[in-house]
């Protein structure tokens, strides 16, 4: 297993925006690293380019602190500005230009919702991990096109790691581990809590599904 590889296993946490407001930021996301978030994605869809900056670089401060990685989404530039991860939606750039762009030893993912021919396509590409869903109903993405468990079996076959996402619960969870789903992407089953020491507990309960 390399590198890489073994640092996609686990609770992959990412950013809302709405969820995170009124200065739950930092403060939740460090509850979710510190429950054992291996990867935090900041996902803003804002056009402040400060603010975006600023957030990202504490969010990087926090995930260095705690051995995790920083995942800049939909935006390689912000990813190269800070030394970053980058992952791309469908549309959102070309990973082989993010390769260029970020070298190497950049983690790079890639949306690929419930095609196999996209992921296909990804790792052709250099993606370091392929992204299925939604696998079931999203506050996030609600009117996508569910993803099967059978979509995660066949991908097996191109020896990348996968990241589960969408709607994802604590309750739910093990049946995409079963299927051969890597990491479990959660956005609301982590971060709509009324405290961050509620944030920690959960991502400690996701966290805990990877050793059993």
């Amino acid at each position: 297993m390399s590198a890489k590889q073994q640092i996609l296993q686990g609770l992959y946490a990412i950013t809302d925006s709405a969820l995170l407001a009124d200065g739950r930021l930092l403060p939740y996301c460090e509850a979710a690293l510190r429950g054992g978030a291996r990867v935090l994605q900041y996902r803003d869809k804002s056009t402040d380019q400060a603010q975006r900056l600023d957030e990202a670089q504490a969010l990087q401060q926090l995930c260095q602190h705690y051995q995790a990685r920083l995942i800049i989404n939909d935006d390689m530039h912000l990813a190269a500005q800070l030394g970053a991860d980058l992952h791309l939606g469908q549309g959102d750039g070309n990973l082989l230009q993010a390769r260029e762009l970020l070298g190497p030893d950049a983690i790079i993912g890639s949306t690929c919702h419930a095609q196999f021919e996209l992921a296909e396509s990804a790792v052709a590409q250099q993606a370091d991990y392929i992204a299925f869903g939604r696998f079931y109903d999203s506050h996030t993405k609600p009117g996508s096109v569910l993803a099967t468990t059978q979509l995660l079996t066949q991908a097996q076959s191109l020896k990348c790691p996968i990241v589960a996402i969408g709607g994802i619960t604590l309750e739910n969870s093990g049946t995409l581990l079963e299927h051969g789903a890597n990491m479990l992407a959660v956005i609301h089953g982590l971060f709509a809590a009324d405290s961050a020491a509620e944030v920690e507990q959960r991502a400690r309960a996701f966290s805990a599904l990877f050793t059993d």
